[in-house]
């Protein structure tokens, strides 16, 4: 006669799922990944708001010696409008240069300089071939 199962200990191997030590060590690795993680991509989002700042400073060198070209002086020259969050600004305008400044809402503490002329900020070549000086 075959034996029946009395209900005391389970019959056979019969596992399934995961055990709560494994969870825990999957949830571990995974905060030690997004903690390297998270840093690095916001380190990317601020060079990212830099390179807006000097697209818009370099937009802004086309614009003066076009104003400069019809008026011959930098006198009266306004920056145009930057891109989203970018506020770019003449600090300085002489007959013969100019020089302004670029910052980021999401950028804080970021200020990225540029000039023509006269008003080359100190350290920068004339015209800034690769760009703007950022801090």
């Amino acid at each position: 006669m075959p034996r029946t199962h009395t209900g005391l200990a389970r019959p056979g191997p019969t596992r399934s799922g995961f055990t709560l030590i494994e969870l825990l060590i999957v949830v571990v690795i995974i905060g030690i990944l997004a903690s390297v993680a998270v840093p690095k991509f916001a380190d990317t989002k601020k060079k990212a708001y830099v390179v807006a700042i000097k697209q818009d400073l370099k937009n802004l060198v086309i614009a003066a010696e076009a104003y400069f070209s019809d008026n011959n002086t930098y006198v009266g020259f306004i920056a145009p409008l930057g891109s989203a969050g970018v506020v770019v600004s003449v600090t300085q305008a002489t007959p013969t240069g100019w020089q302004a400044q670029g910052t980021h809402a999401q950028a804080v503490g970021t200020v990225c300089v540029i000039g023509i002329g006269t008003n080359t900020p100190t350290g920068m070549a004339e015209g800034a071939p690769g760009g703007a000086s950022c801090k």
